[in-house]
Formats: structure tokens, C-alpha cells, sequence
């Protein structure tokens, strides 16, 4: 068996895999760690730790907060998995935390499940999990481990602070809570890097210990919260200043004091080289909050281009799809389709290819069925839907991604090369009339077919409005003006010190016609484009901080009705 050959679970005792779910960015699970959670039945994790690891378990899986000490019952059947989260409801009175989660482990592993057991860092440098793992071993349950990204380790990383150098200075690891004065009397009289996990409120006590042990009060010294995730914030002091330093920064005193951090001590924590080496914090987005206005499929990609700048999307779905309310001229559409009716089929949106799609399903079709028929595309997202579905476009245009550079590339119809003259446009309810205007003019037919329906989407939830109304949100992205028009219906104008950003002109006139000033515009109608540009609105905003000296600070960190400068 290979090492990455997942182990079968026994008939009676099951397996639990114990993984480490790293320092809190998703991104640093391993392979071994995604391939454990997408075959486990039971998911057992604390509420830090869920986060991370959901999104890689198996589709339907539910989440169950169990009662104090609970049965086999809490896991009823073996078809669908069961994510059972452990946290202080859980705890019986009196009885260890340690306790209650083995118990946990031990029911879920019955009947031959494959349990997954996540905590965060690594289970080796993990409190309890040791001890998890003997309640296995004393119960006959097998088990594995899953390493993962220490915070000692991954949290400097993220910071830009290197451990070690050319020098190779020795580097001690303490946890703050456990130490012993031998330990630091030991790391005080050492000369190399010290890395200290410990609570945000006991930092200054921790510094005082290392400079009691003989460390220098000039010593630099770093500290990290939140590390590796885009709530991470770390300052630079010394052994000496770190109390005022957190104090200046009005982050203590304060009631979320006990929140674990990382502090590094020794020169390769100065600030000036943290400065350079500072990757993850100065993302030109770093920690921006940005509502994506558009469906959950539609925003997929465009979110995951703004977590690469650093930014925290939230999708704010402001339109619904629905299917026509007269399906019959889709139905003979997609039967001409089969029977030759059709030379091209065009396609303006994930949303047509998606409609098209179901049909093909709905009546035993798959994409064999576009043989012979030319297809195009109006953009990058939708070629990508098609060529998921099994059809490479022949066409998508070369420039402007819209209706309008769709007909710059299309070719007018020549009855002696096309034997048909006739396109299938499968489109929105709303749909402008340019690219069938654009190809009659060209000399072709045109069956312009009402594939789906647009509807306001419900309002999201009211924390979400509060936000958009009281500038929570750091920035909006508006795609298109029925965007702008949906999400100030359902949800309320965006505040004052909300930066908006348009994906062309178009958008940007709707926007200021509902009273939005808008900062960011894309240079060519692209979502990708649109975000790269908030992204430039990022950097040159972070630099006119730097070259003032003022601290860097998100929109809405700033003061209310701030005035704003339009940019393009």
C-alpha cells in the first residue's frame, strides 16, 4: 500500500484519521488532509477548526451539535455523513474536554466509519490529541495521522519573519501557558530566535520573563494574531516596548485580550527587514471587505481572484433565475438544434449555457448533440461553462468581451460556405437587442429564444443590509447596471466610504444616477479586469499612506463622510 492509500475502515471499529488543520488558512491543508476529509463519514472538529476543513468534506454532510455524552444515535445510518463539531456545549460538567472528544470518536468510529478527528496546527504538537489517540488504541480502533502546518511555524511565514538564516541561529519553540522557569531561564540565556505561542493579553508578561532571563530589552520582537488568515495583524517592538507598543495601538486593554498570538524574538524580527519581507499583510487588498453582488456560481471565480489580493469576498446573490414562463419555443428550439435547423448557436452567459444544459438533460441529450452546429461564445466564463459541459466554442471574441465585439468577430453569412442561414440565441428575458440587431444585419435569421427569466433575488440577511448601509463593506463590485439596480432595491444603498467599482461606463452612469460616487472603473468590460483595477485602487492607496506615514487602514476604518476622489 501506498503512504497515501486511504486505510479501510474495519467492519466493527472503524478508523479515525487525526489531521492538522494548520494555523487557519484553508490553503495550507495538505493533499493527504483533503483526500482524508472528502472519504470521511464523521467529521469531528472544534469550532476554529471547521472552517478550514468543511468545504473538503463530502456534499450533504450535516452539522450536529451532540448532547452532553452522546450515543451512537448521533450518527444515525452510514449513507450520509455526519460533521459533528465539539465545543464547550458539549463538555460534560466537571469531565475533561479530552474526555468528551475521545467519547466522541469512539461512537463515531462505530459500525465501520471512517472518521476524521481535525485540530488545529498539528496533531503532534496538539494537547489533547495524544491522548485521543491511546482511548484508540485501549478501544481497538485504528487510526493514522495527518500532519499539518504548526502555528510556531506557519504564522512567521506569514508575518515575514524568517526563522533562521545563513547564520543558522538555534531556534526554541515555548508555549507561554506551560513554561516552566528552567525553560525560561534556558531560552533568555540563548542568543537564537524565540518563538512564543501565547495569549494577546499575556504578551508583555512573556516579554518580561525573557528579559529577566537576561535577553536585552532592545531585543526586537514580533507579534502576530489571527496569523496566516486576513484578519492577521502584527506590530513590531522590542522585548522593552512591546507593552506600550499594544497600547498606543489601543489593542489592549481589551475583552478579546485571551486571543492566541505568536510573538518571535531575535534579530530576524527586526522590523526593517519584516518591512521587505512583509508578503501576505501587503497584498494591495489586504483584509478588504468586498460584496460581490452576483449569483454564488457567477461570483466563483471572480472571488478567488480578490482572496489573491488579500480580500474577503461576500456574495450578495441580487437577481434569481428562473425557467421561462412559456417553455414550448425553448423546446423547439432545442429539437431544431438536434434535427439541423440551426448553422450557429450563441451563447451570451453561464446562465444560457446552463439552461441549454438542463434541456439536453430533460430530454437524454449530451453535448454529441452540437455536432456539426458552429458555437460561439461572449466571453472567457461562458467558453469555460461550455467546454464543462463538453463543447469547445468556435468562436469568442478577440476584443471587447460583450455582444458588441461578439459581432466584430462574427462572419456575415455567405450562402455559398454557410448551407444554413439560421442562429439559435438562447437568451436572458431581459436581453438587450444589439447582437440580434448586429445579426440580421450580417444577413442572418435569427430564433431569439427567452431561455430563462430574471428575478430580483430576496433581500439577504439583515446583518448583510446593516453592513451595506453602515459602510461594513470596504468596497462593491458592480457588474452590470441591473446589479446596482437589484442590490439597492433588495438591500440599500452602499455607504459614503464604500469604494464602488464599475465594469464600464454603462454601470458607472446607473451607479451615479442612484446618488453612488464611483471610484474604481474597469479599463475593458471584464469581472477579472474589474477586480484587477480595485486591486491597483489598492496599491496606490497603500502607497499614498506609506509616502504621508500615516498607518495603512481599510475604507471602512476610515472617518464617515471622509471625502472621496474619484478614480479611473
Amino acid at each position: 500500500m501506498s503512504p497515501t492509500t486511504l486505510p479501510a475502515a474495519g467492519p466493527e471499529h472503524g478508523h479515525v484519521t487525526f489531521l492538522g488543520a494548520g494555523p487557519g488558512d484553508p490553503g495550507l491543508l495538505t493533499l493527504r488532509a483533503v483526500e482524508a476529509l472528502a472519504n470521511a463519514d464523521v467529521l469531528v472538529a472544534e469550532h476554529e477548526v471547521l472552517d478550514v476543513v468543511r468545504a473538503h468534506a463530502r456534499p450533504g454532510v450535516a452539522v450536529v451539535h451532540p448532547d452532553p455524552g452522546p450515543s451512537s444515535d448521533s450518527f444515525p445510518g452510514t449513507g450520509t455523513p455526519q460533521l459533528t463539531v465539539v465545543d464547550g456545549v458539549s463538555t460534560t460538567v466537571g469531565l475533561p474536554a479530552v474526555r468528551d472528544a475521545a467519547h466522541l470518536v469512539m461512537e463515531a468510529a462505530r459500525g465501520g466509519r471512517r472518521v476524521v478527528r481535525a485540530v488545529s496546527g498539528d496533531p503532534g504538537l496538539d494537547t489533547y490529541a495524544a491522548e485521543e489517540m491511546l482511548a484508540c488504541v485501549a478501544a481497538g480502533v485504528p487510526f493514522e495521522v495527518v500532519p499539518g502546518v504548526a502555528a510556531a511555524v506557519g504564522v512567521p511565514a506569514y508575518a515575514g519573519v524568517p526563522l533562521r538564516d545563513a547564520q543558522g541561529a538555534d531556534v526554541r519553540f515555548v508555549d507561554a501557558r506551560t513554561a516552566s522557569d528552567r525553560c525560561w531561564t534556558e531560552v533568555g540565556a540563548s542568543d537564537g530566535t524565540v518563538v512564543v505561542s501565547t495569549s494577546l493579553d499575556s504578551v508583555a508578561s512573556a516579554a518580561g520573563e525573557l528579559v529577566a532571563a537576561g535577553r536585552k530589552p532592545d531585543t526586537p520582537m514580533t507579534v502576530t494574531v489571527a496569523g496566516t488568515t486576513t484578519r492577521q495583524r502584527t506590530w513590531s517592538a522590542t522585548l522593552g516596548t512591546i507593552a506600550q507598543t499594544l497600547k498606543q495601538a489601543k489593542v489592549l486593554p481589551s475583552p478579546d485580550g485571551g486571543r492566541p498570538v505568536i510573538a518571535v524574538v531575535g534579530e530576524r524580527s527586526a522590523a526593517a527587514q519584516r518591512d521587505q519581507l512583509s508578503w501576505f499583510e501587503s497584498k494591495p487588498l489586504f483584509g478588504w471587505k468586498v460584496l460581490v453582488p452576483r449569483t454564488k456560481e457567477q461570483a466563483a471565480s471572480l472571488s478567488d481572484q480578490l482572496r489573491s489580493y488579500g480580500a474577503v469576498p461576500h456574495e450578495v446573490p441580487t437577481i434569481a433565475v428562473e425557467p421561462p414562463r412559456t417553455p414550448q419555443q425553448m423546446e423547439r428550439a432545442v429539437k431544431g438544434l438536434v434535427t439541423g435547423r440551426y448553422e450557429w448557436i450563441a451563447f451570451t452567459s453561464v446562465n444560457a449555457v446552463k439552461a441549454v444544459s438542463e434541456k439536453f438533460e430533460e430530454y437524454g441529450l449530451d453535448a454529441r448533440a452540437f455536432a456539426g452546429i458552429k458555437v460561439a461564445a461572449v466571453g472567457e466564463q461562458t467558453a469555460k461553462a461550455l467546454i464543462a459541459f463538453g463543447v469547445k466554442p468556435d468562436l469568442v471574441p478577440s476584443g471587447e468581451q460583450s455582444a458588441a465585439g461578439l459581432l466584430e468577430d462574427w462572419p456575415p453569412y455567405d450562402p455559398v460556405f454557410d448551407p444554413i442561414d439560421r442562429v439559435f440565441l438562447p437568451r436572458a428575458d431581459i436581453a438587450t437587442e444589439t447582437l440580434v440587431a448586429g445579426l440580421i444585419e450580417l444577413g442572418w435569421e435569427v430564433d431569439d429564444v427567452t431561455a430563462y427569466r430574471t428575478v430580483r433575488a430576496s433581500p439577504p440577511p439583515a446583518d448583510t443590509r446593516e453592513a451595506i448601509k453602515g459602510g461594513g463593506f470596504d468596497a462593491v463590485l458592480f457588474t452590470s447596471s441591473s446589479t446596482v439596480r437589484n442590490l439597492v432595491g433588495i438591500a440599500g444603498k452602499p455607504h459614503n466610504v464604500t469604494v464602488i467599482a464599475c465594469i464600464g461606463p454603462a454601470t458607472a452612469k446607473t451607479a451615479e444616477e442612484h446618488g453612488l460616487r464611483v471610484d474604481v472603473m474597469a479599463p475593458e468590460p471584464s469581472v477579472h479586469k474589474l477586480a484587477e483595477a480595485l486591486a491597483n485602487f489598492g496599491l496606490r492607496r497603500r502607497a499614498a499612506a506609506a509616502e504621508a506615514g500615516d498607518p495603512v487602514t481599510r475604507p471602512s476604518e476610515r472617518r464617515p463622510g471622509a471625502r472621496r476622489r474619484r478614480t479611473t
